[in-house]
């Protein structure tokens, strides 16, 4: 059973998205927060799988909920459900640990897709979002879009040629959960959401040979 958290300011959206959720086997809504500041006690106290989170809540914004939350619950995923779909707004919530991203004009067809994979610890970003990213990425100067250390660096390379967080862990003679963290947080300073897109990065930049 997926444990889910809503936090909106709008009853309406909070009581559509309880109805939506709680129609699917698997799902269970166990609390609902109308601000940033009870969303972060809420999330804190029932530990849900997933938080479903809108950008703009008042008291403290999504952003920084989302920091809080990924700082204190690493297992639990945060979906942004929101109306604002800018770059610079998408941007800063991924930084913020971020995994999933849904426009509400998109709920209907995405909203389920995005909680299904969260709820695998797989991130999900709709085709909107990710048209917004990849514009994002491709303006940026290729030293900002890069690995900032050897280490990151290396365990690109490694991902690329298509070893498991388990091998790479072995012969780096680090542990896995070490590997893990790395791996997330290449995937979200590179703005990637698959092992697809990083494998494309790497070849890209010359890390590995194609």
């Amino acid at each position: 059973m997926t444990r889910i958290l809503i936090a909106d300011d709008h009853d309406v959206v909070r009581s559509g998205l309880r109805k939506i959720l709680e129609a699917q086997p698997n799902c269970e809504v166990i609390a609902e927060a109308s601000d940033g500041k009870e969303a972060l006690r809420k999330t804190i106290e029932t530990k849900p799988d997933i938080a479903v989170l809108d950008y703009s809540l008042p008291l403290i914004n999504g952003v920084e909920v989302t920091r809080q939350i990924r700082t204190q619950l690493p297992k639990t995923e945060v979906l942004i459900f929101t109306m604002y779909d800018n770059e610079a707004v998408i941007q800063k919530l991924l930084r913020a640990g971020a995994r999933g991203y849904v426009v509400k004009t998109d709920a209907k067809r995405d909203l389920l897709a995005a909680i299904e994979a969260l709820a695998s610890h797989r991130p999900f970003f709709t085709d909107k979002i990710s048209e917004a990213l990849l514009k994002s990425y491709l303006a940026q100067p290729e030293r900002q879009a890069s690995p900032r250390t050897n280490r990151e660096r290396g365990i690109v390379q490694l991902i690329a040629e298509g070893h498991t967080n388990k091998w790479i862990a072995q012969n780096l003679g680090i542990s896995l959960k070490t590997v893990e963290t790395h791996r997330a947080a290449i995937m979200r300073k590179l703005n990637l959401s698959s092992p697809a897109a990083l494998v494309r990065y790497a070849i890209r930049n010359k890390i590995v040979e194609a």
